[in-house]
């Protein structure tokens, strides 16, 4: 029967109903392996029918229950949540859904417990990071562990027309011409595929959930190992690596020598200072500004900051100085910071 316009309207305005994808003649949905038919109603048709298909006015209807759960339909705009879905099929062709509309198998539309009707979400499979784009125009699933139910073509589409799997369900506002084609039962192209930064992310939400029976696991990545690094030993036996990174000597709270090691810091932007003036022959004081596995590095850096290279055994050292006194080493030292050695401090020179 070809429903008018107002016969449509009519019926939006009636509670909705949750059959679309609840259980039909005994056949439940979302199995993934039921007949071709049910109850001796025909299999899908070849072609679209779009006969009444509108976005407006959307609906929302009232909330209900599955199970002892309250589900109340909301008009979310940024709606985003990690769920299952599966998929309902033939047996239900032609059917209305619970804005009215004919359900088409063939056609690429979705069934959600509480997003209007209609609206477009992104559905995402977690399992290969694949992203299509469905139009909701029912109410379902009527069952708590599946978060969406796809049409038949929607759910070959995205590739889990075997068994439920875990999705990510976005809701979008697509342009119109998608809009079109996805009223009229016609595809849209896939989305970008969703980065593997970002679905490690969605698959850690997915384990935590309760998946219905039958549901594909999801595999959630390990890390990635990360690989020794390859270290030597200075005259201290403290391990010296051969890269950008230094080290950095200073004295101790007891009056020894301390050695730590750090990444080499990059410069920071550093009000101007006074230049250091030329060092004494002879002093007391030093600053120590880094030390290096490697002499290119130790020459590079005391060619930045004015100062010398002392070797030591397979570690080569850059100091500022000697100073007479610790005034003339505050300076140096300033400079030496100024520069991006942060880790810089003065030494008395025994």
């Amino acid at each position: 029967m070809k429903l008018d316009h107002k016969a449509i309207l009519l019926l939006l305005a009636l509670p909705l109903p949750l059959t679309g994808c609840g259980s039909f003649d005994g056949v439940q949905d979302g199995s993934g392996d039921r007949p071709a038919t049910a109850g001796g109603r025909p299999a899908a048709v070849a072609g679209p029918d779009n006969s009444g298909v509108t976005d407006g006015p959307a609906q929302l209807g009232a909330p209900f229950t599955i199970d002892g759960v309250t589900h109340t339909p909301a008009d979310v705009v940024d709606f985003d949540e990690v769920g299952y879905a599966s998929w309902y099929g033939a047996e239900l062709a032609g059917r209305p859904t619970a804005n009215g509309e004919p359900y088409n198998p063939g056609g690429y539309s979705a069934a959600h417990k509480t997003l209007p009707l209609p609206s477009y979400v992104e559905v995402t499979a977690l399992d290969t990071g694949r992203t299509i784009l469905v139009r909701v125009n029912d109410r379902g699933p009527m069952d708590n562990s599946r978060a969406i139910d796809l049409s038949q073509a929607a759910a070959q589409q995205l590739g889990i027309a075997d068994r439920p799997s875990a999705v990510r369900v976005r809701r979008v506002n697509p342009p119109e011409s998608e809009r079109a084609q996805l009223r009229a039962g016609l595809a849209v192209p896939d989305r970008l595929e969703t980065p593997i930064s970002l679905l490690s992310v969605l698959r850690a939400k997915a384990v935590t959930l309760t998946p219905p029976r039958g549901a594909a696991a999801v595999a959630v990545p390990a890390p990635r190992p990360v690989p020794p690094t390859a270290a030597r030993v200075d005259d201290e036996g403290v391990p010296v690596r051969s890269d950008d990174r230094f080290i950095v000597e200073g004295e101790s709270a007891a009056g020894g020598t301390r050695t730590t090691r750090t990444a080499e810091p990059r410069p920071q932007p550093a009000p101007a200072v006074p230049v250091g003036r030329t060092a004494a022959v002879t002093g007391d004081y030093v600053v120590q500004v880094a030390a290096f596995g490697t002499k290119s590095r130790a020459d590079a850096a005391a060619r930045k900051v004015g100062g010398n290279v002392v070797q030591s055994s397979n570690v080569w050292r850059v100091r500022m100085g000697p100073f007479q006194d610790e005034q003339g080493a505050q300076v140096a030292l300033t400079n030496a910071k100024a520069k991006g050695y942060g880790e810089a401090r003065i030494m008395r020179d025994r």
